[in-house]
């Protein structure tokens, strides 16, 4: 297969990633017009084709580095919803933009975004904790779990906290999620489907929708019971057991596109 029937099928994608990273779909696609002009001069840019997805990005990462192609002067950034988030990603430092938008727009795993950057696992997985940082600073919040199982709550507790958000509450059923959002309006909701006494996450989030419109992550043992085509299925979801890696970078994901549009950031209350 020759190279460019193996990175064809990835080229939109790549825009997509461009135009994120860039701020303009412009200067996003001066970028890649320009990493195809030097494949073509020079096929060994692109390295080891074993996953020619993986290779793309990488040799695309490396010549963003390395090369100014109208980064800055031509950022068309929109008005509305789309404007702001760029706005925000412009702020993130750019090594930390990368792998954010690596792992929560392209769905890379953590360690396909080490080998993207060309850094260690470590390496990366710090990168994704910069940038939930630099999110949190302009979108922190108080976050309400729904799950039943201490450990996971503990360990959900510690994620949200580090990344600079506050916990507003702990529910183990539904009926304490109900009343604990009634206490404290959370701006973001985690989620487990199976509750302690029998009663279901997915009911006590259809249950609080009714009163608040805030983003969702449902993290779950049992995914087959969202993703069945009958009802509308959730944006964010996340299997048991999982990656904290994972887990910080949706939600940050979570927060940072899918606040309501013209809401103002909720501050955290700890």
């Amino acid at each position: 297969m020759s190279i460019a029937q193996a990175i064809g099928p990835h080229i939109p994608y790549l825009r997509r990633f461009a135009r994120a990273l860039t701020g303009s779909q412009a200067s996003g696609d001066a970028y890649v017009a320009a990493l195809l002009e030097s494949l073509i001069e020079d096929r060994s840019i692109i390295g080891d084709m074993s996953n020619s997805r993986v290779a793309l990005y990488r040799a695309f990462c490396s010549f963003w580095q390395s090369v100014d192609v109208n980064l800055v002067a031509d950022r068309d950034i929109e008005s509305g919803p789309a404007g702001k988030a760029d706005r925000r990603l412009g702020r993130i430092t750019p090594r930390a933009r990368q792998a954010f938008l690596l792992v929560s727009v392209e769905d890379f795993t953590p360690g396909e975004v080490a080998t993207i950057l060309g850094l260690t696992a470590d390496e990366a997985s710090g990168l994704i904790d910069q940038a939930g940082t630099e999110i949190a600073e302009q979108v922190a919040t108080d976050v309400l779990i729904i799950e039943d199982e201490p450990i996971i709550s503990m360990d959900l507790a510690q994620m949200v906290k580090g990344l600079g958000h506050a916990v507003a509450a702990i529910a183990r059923t539904r009926t304490e999620a109900l009343a604990a959002a009634a206490r404290h309006k959370p701006g973001l909701i985690l989620a487990d489907i199976q509750l302690a006494d029998g009663s279901s996450g997915l009911d006590a989030v259809n249950d609080l929708m009714k009163s608040v419109s805030v983003p969702v992550i449902f993290i779950t043992a049992y995914p087959e019971r969202l993703l069945t085509g009958e009802r509308p299925e959730p944006a964010f979801l996340i299997t048991k057991p999982f990656s904290p890696d994972t887990v910080k970078a949706i939600i940050s994901q979570a927060l940072f596109f899918d606040m309501a549009p013209g809401e103002a950031p909720r501050t955290a209350t700890g």
